[in-house]
């Protein structure tokens, strides 16, 4: 009877390689989910930034009483331009909390439309990834005028 108790004792090669598939499974699975969240991350990231930088040109027109224009671009809401027109009241620090405006999340710069491609005042958009008018998924184009 010892001698049945001793080979009960350990875990079978089967059983090693059993658990060793499941926890192989359980890791592709948990990788492929989490290497899809850096992309669906910068997403929302910029989404967040196309939000500040649309509230930041409503803050510009509400005190100059005009967007900045094409020319003037975003750079507008960083330094006090000299193209015309040019602002009166122009605030200490411009309208970004930033010193210079910020690049999307892939390191791309913002696209600065007026007027906006659906005659909107004004449109900011961020190209995606791939930094390039149209794409899908992370590649899509996103704006500011398809935020909430």
């Amino acid at each position: 009877m010892k001698r049945m108790d001793r080979r009960r004792a350990g875990f079978s090669f089967i059983e090693i390689i059993v658990v060793m598939v499941i926890i192989a499974i359980l890791a592709g699975v948990v990788t492929v989910n989490v290497l899809h969240k850096p992309a669906e991350a910068k997403i929302s990231a910029a989404r967040m930034q196309l939000q500040q930088l649309r509230t930041a040109v409503e803050m510009y027109a509400a005190e100059q009483g005009h967007v900045p224009t094409q020319e003037q671009g975003l750079d507008a809401l960083v330094h006090k331009t000299s193209l015309p027109p040019v602002p009166e009241r122009y605030p200490q620090g411009g309208y970004l909390s930033s010193s210079g405006v910020p690049l999307d999340p892939w390191k791309h710069p913002f696209v600065y439309l007026v007027p906006g491609r659906s005659n909107e005042t004004f449109e900011v958009m961020s190209y995606g990834s791939d930094g390039e008018p149209g794409g899908t998924a992370d590649a899509a184009d996103l704006s500011s005028s398809s935020l909430q």
